[in-house]
């Protein structure tokens, strides 16, 4: 009996139609642009719109992969963010309704900080190998805000991924081999009381790379000789930097070669990141979605290793096949185009849209968004309750 293989056969995209460069930034807060650029390594970041959220960005995503016999077979919607702002009705409930999916379908949101959109992968492959026929839609959408003028500013950002989950998929292949780590940790967190998160900087890195170095050991022991084989090895990045940090502490555990292969590869995984920024549950995904379409020495059967942190503090180490003609089978072109067509924000504008907020008294609010925007957007707040448009 043939193996069922399940993974991604779509990727979708959205990121704001405007953003800020380091250079203003640093500018702005008399910091080295160099401190930025290379010691963080970013060098824009996204900033939505008013009337912009994570169902608006995740809707955007969604929209450019699914045809209507998609919109026929999904069953499930799983949707990872730790941008919320309802704490009973789910993000997937709205994109149930505005990509008008069949009626019978579970739809639901999950949070683990950034580590979510990876915990619900695993889930739709699990689901869709006990239920060959079906298809699961998984969306990653966040919004990462810090506070003007905070350490943690330079690493904000805002963006969606969308991916279709099926058996026998044309982009990449969830292997089996996996292993999970959860330690309770205050490196990062967001009381329901508050608006901005609060992070220990240093403090999180070092978690992330104390994780990173358990989760490899013991995947090596687990599953000798697997990782090994992985023709790149990518990270979740709330900066592009801290990916150089933990390849060097995978020299001495695997061999040397292997570690200038991967790091040969790192270029091509955050180029779009050090373009958006930090999408909290999408940057690792977002940095898959960077290699695959800026990297030219990818090959059908190449493996490539995954390490996924979530902040409070759980990670997951895992593998994906890369499978024929995925090269065809993700828009490339659309990404490039939505990343050039960006609108550059001066800091005075970065400013005022930041200070600018949906009511926080229940008070209405009517989305007014501007004429070159195209996409599903906040209508309005009436009754305590949101309204999405398109246009």
């Amino acid at each position: 009996m043939k193996k069922t293989i399940v993974g991604i056969d779509k990727i979708g995209f959205y990121v704001p139609q405007q953003y800020l460069a380091m250079e203003d930034l640093s500018d702005a807060r008399h910091v080295a642009l160099e401190k930025f650029t290379v010691g963080i390594g970013q060098d824009k970041m996204a900033v939505p719109e008013i009337y912009e959220d994570i169902v608006t960005m995740g809707a955007n995503a969604a929209e450019q992969i699914l045809s209507d016999q998609d919109k026929q077979d999904i069953d499930q919607i799983i949707f990872a963010t730790e941008s919320s702002f309802d704490l009973s009705k789910s993000a997937a409930s709205y994109i149930h309704d505005l990509l008008e999916i069949q009626p019978f379908a579970r739809s639901f949101e999950m949070k683990q900080a950034c580590y979510s959109a990876t915990a619900a992968l695993q889930m739709a492959k699990d689901y869709v190998l006990l239920h060959p026929e079906a298809k699961v839609l998984v969306i990653s959408s966040d919004i990462s805000r810090y506070g003007l003028d905070s350490s943690g500013e330079v690493t904000q950002g805002a963006g969606a991924l969308a991916f279709l989950v099926k058996a026998q998929p044309t982009i990449l292949a969830i292997d089996d081999t996996n292993l999970a780590m959860t330690k309770s940790h205050y490196d990062f967190w967001r009381p329901i009381y508050m608006d901005k998160a609060l992070v220990k900087g240093q403090y999180s890195t070092g978690i992330f790379l104390e994780f990173y170095q358990a989760l490899l050991a013991e995947f090596q022991q687990r599953y000798p000789g697997v990782v090994e084989q992985s023709k790149a090895f990518l990270f979740h990045m709330p900066f592009t930097k801290i990916a150089q940090k933990a390849l060097k502490l995978a020299q001495g555990m695997v061999s040397l070669d292997r570690v200038q292969e991967w790091t040969s590869h790192l270029e091509t995984a955050t180029l779009i990141n050090r373009q958006v920024g930090n999408i909290y549950t999408g940057s690792l995904y977002m940095s898959l979605l960077s290699l695959l379409i800026n990297d030219e020495k990818l090959d059908a059967g190449d493996k490539i290793a995954m390490f996924s942190y979530g902040s409070g503090a759980v990670a997951e180490l895992f593998i994906l096949e890369i499978q024929a003609n995925f090269d065809m089978q993700v828009d490339s072109n659309l990404i490039i185009k939505m990343l050039e067509n960006r609108k550059a924000l001066s800091i005075a504008d970065y400013e005022r849209i930041y200070q600018t907020r949906l009511p926080q008294d229940g008070s209405d609010f009517l989305g007014k968004p501007e004429a070159n925007y195209h996409g599903f957007y906040i209508k309005d707040i009436h009754n305590h309750q949101r309204t999405y448009g398109y246009q």
